[in-house]
């Protein structure tokens, strides 16, 4: 009789099987290998992540003839955007690539996520004052350099009103706390690439009389992602608003921006390693 004890008795004799002696040479049983190491593979390109500002239900500044914020920011960056994946140098995302609405943390989110190397937000406001014309760039700070900034900071802080009452913003003393967590090797590195837009700016896109800036924007304040805030003109001038309206105009500030990029990885070597 074929008991359990004798069924496991004969087993017992028989030598074990492998994988490949069992199921032969199935292509879904090859023996598997580790993968293959190329020595002397080019390291990844840096990546940069473009921020067109406002988006969707969010217009941000209008212009004096009727020009959306929004769709200049766009431009501008779908500009830098291509400039850049020309020069084959770089890795490029962009928060949005099209008209949509996007909250401030979710835009700090996607860089992160994407583990940027640098983060540019990119803008045109309005200001009460008409007369006020040209570029600036601003970084992160909890108290703002100037009244202005302060008022541009609100602005910009406020956008997530947009986001319907299912999204609660920031205060601004949580703001403030947040700023003070940005490591300084960020904020050197933020320091750095205001500096470098500036230089670049500089007799190639009119600048306001104190250019470097800084503020506590929501949006610039990832812990380790450098990052800067570039206003590439106001919408409240007349004579900006018809500049950024023209294509030729916004592929200058374009280039303008990729020969700063370019200073700042040149200076910061250990990021082209990865």
């Amino acid at each position: 009789m074929l008991t359990r004890r004798t069924l496991v008795s004969g087993l017992s004799g028989l030598p074990l099987l492998t994988p490949v002696a069992a199921f032969g040479r199935h292509p879904l049983h090859k023996k598997l290998s580790a993968p293959a190491v190329h020595r002397g593979a080019a390291p990844p390109k840096p990546l940069v992540m473009l921020d067109p500002g406002h988006g969707g239900k969010d217009p941000g500044a209008i212009g004096i003839s009727g020009t959306y914020e929004k769709h200049i920011s766009e431009a501008a960056a779908s500009e830098l955007s291509r400039q850049l994946l020309a020069s084959g140098q770089y890795r490029v995302a962009m928060t949005r690539s099209e008209d949509r609405f996007i909250p401030l943390e979710g835009r700090v989110e996607l860089a992160q996520r994407h583990q940027a190397h640098l983060f540019i937000s990119m803008h045109a406001d309005a200001l009460h004052d008409r007369d006020v014309r040209g570029a600036s760039v601003y970084t992160l700070s909890s108290g703002a350099s100037d009244a202005q900034t302060a008022s541009l900071a609100r602005t910009e802080n406020s956008a997530d009103r947009f986001a319907g009452p299912a999204f609660h913003g920031m205060s601004p003393d949580v703001q403030q706390i947040l700023a003070s967590l940005v490591s300084e090797e960020t904020r050197r590195g933020s320091a750095h690439m205001a500096a470098s837009i500036v230089n670049s700016f500089r007799n190639r896109i009119g600048l306001l009389t104190h250019p470097s800036r800084h503020a506590a924007f929501v949006v610039l304040k990832s812990s380790e992602i450098p990052s800067v805030l570039v206003e590439m003109g106001f919408m409240s001038n007349r004579l900006d608003e018809a500049a950024l309206r023209q294509a030729v105009h916004r592929t200058q500030v374009a280039s303008a921006l990729k020969t700063a990029i370019d200073r700042y990885f040149a200076s910061h070597p250990g990021i082209m390693t990865g």
